[in-house]
């Protein structure tokens, strides 16, 4: 793996940090690839549940490297979008860890994952407009799909920066900790995930990404086609037998 991004297992839970604290992690193209073929690894093995997104250096990601925008860059992955996720979503959960800044593109990273704890010195914003770009990794539509649309207008046209408590307040993160501690926070809520049943977590997450494209007369069956395999498992059984037993269950994603 690339050193402009490090990764690490460790109980089911695989953390991902960009390692360009130099550039505030800047995104460029090797780690965007980086970014990637980690989360290929993530998807094929069963044994990592849950996966971090994290920043070195005390921020998360400023963005898009500009120097590298210049000399004709574009810090994307084919089929996966800016910094290898904006237009992939993994089948398993994914948390943002978020110290420092996550501005522009490293703003759109945050949306793009599942799950958001920041610290209480986090800045967020698509500052795009105040260099005459668009935020077109996803910030101008997947915004205001998760914050009030009038916030998201607010955001995307003034181009500021907004605190943790504010994107708390709104309902965009899960939780607020102290500066330093976005990455503990992060594993912790991880971990409360990863102790649940792969098949069932999976299908959890695909049923909500997904159900508001449903047509209102279908949303019951493409429910129920994405639930039957999970109820009809191996792993279903385990979770009663465990439970009628007064045991941890051990699963096996099958």
């Amino acid at each position: 793996m690339s050193e402009e991004l490090l990764v690490s297992v460790e109980d089911g839970v695989m953390t991902m940090t960009m390692n360009r604290p130099q550039a505030k992690n800047a995104m460029n193209k090797s780690m965007a690839e980086a970014i990637s073929a980690a989360i290929d690894n993530f998807e094929a093995d069963n044994d990592i549940r849950v996966a971090i997104l994290t920043g070195a250096g005390g921020t998360f990601c400023s963005g898009m490297d500009l120097k590298g925008f210049l000399a004709g860059e574009t810090p994307t992955v084919k089929g996966r979008g800016f910094g290898g996720i904006t237009q992939y979503s993994p089948s398993k959960p994914l948390i943002a860890a978020a110290e420092g800044y996550a501005l522009a593109g490293g703003f759109e990273l945050v949306l793009a994952c599942d799950l958001v704890v920041a610290t209480e010195t986090t800045k967020f914003g698509i500052p795009e407009v105040k260099r005459s770009l668009v935020a077109g990794a996803g910030g101008v539509f997947r915004l205001p799909q998760q914050i009030p649309p009038r916030i998201a207008m607010e955001m995307a046209l003034t181009g500021d920066h907004y605190t943790a408590q504010r994107m708390l307040d709104v309902g965009l993160i899960n939780e607020v900790v102290a500066t330093g501690q976005a990455l503990e926070g992060a594993k912790k809520l991880a971990a409360r995930i990863a102790c649940n049943g792969p098949l069932a977590t999976a299908a959890t997450k695909k049923i909500m990404q997904e159900y508001k494209t449903w047509p209102h007369d279908e949303i019951w069956q493409r429910q129920q086609a994405i639930m039957d395999p999970v109820f009809s498992s191996k792993d279903a059984r385990e979770g009663a037998t465990a439970f009628a037993e007064k045991r941890a269950p051990v699963w096996k994603g099958e």
